[in-house]
């Protein structure tokens, strides 16, 4: 059975979609830890990161850069922090966190709530910055 990101990716489930390109998708966490906070996977299910093939692998960081400065841009924040854990959804996927301090990067703290207005207006926000 597909993984959820797989199902976003083919649009069976809908997505606050930033970009794509042919081997990449990045979209906004729908239970973020920060406005802005974006997941960038490789469109081939793969479920951890380190089994991708070297060109993917590459890509899928060259593409994260992208995106990162994008949200950079997007969103007021001192940095955008990096984040790979992978056990929640079996499927290779990095996290993109605008961050202020290093507690922003804190998956224990509470998920922020946003509006689907909200969402939309923050993924075309960053939509107008990505290069």
């Amino acid at each position: 059975m597909p993984s959820i990101f797989s199902r976003i990716v083919s649009s069976e489930i809908p997505s606050y979609k930033i970009a794509e390109n042919n081997d990449c998708f990045a979209f906004l966490d729908i239970n973020p830890l920060a406005k802005g906070h974006t997941l960038v996977i490789p469109k081939k299910e793969v479920d951890y990161i380190f089994d991708l093939d070297d060109d993917l692998y590459k890509e899928l960081w060259r593409f994260s850069k992208q995106v990162s400065a994008a949200v950079r841009k997007s969103v007021p924040c001192k940095r955008i922090g990096v984040a790979i854990i992978g056990l929640e959804v079996p499927h290779a996927h990095i996290h993109l966190i605008p961050m202020n301090k290093v507690r922003d990067m804190n998956f224990a703290n509470p998920k922020l709530s946003f509006s689907p207005e909200e969402l939309a207006e923050v993924a075309e926000k960053i939509r107008r910055e990505f290069i």
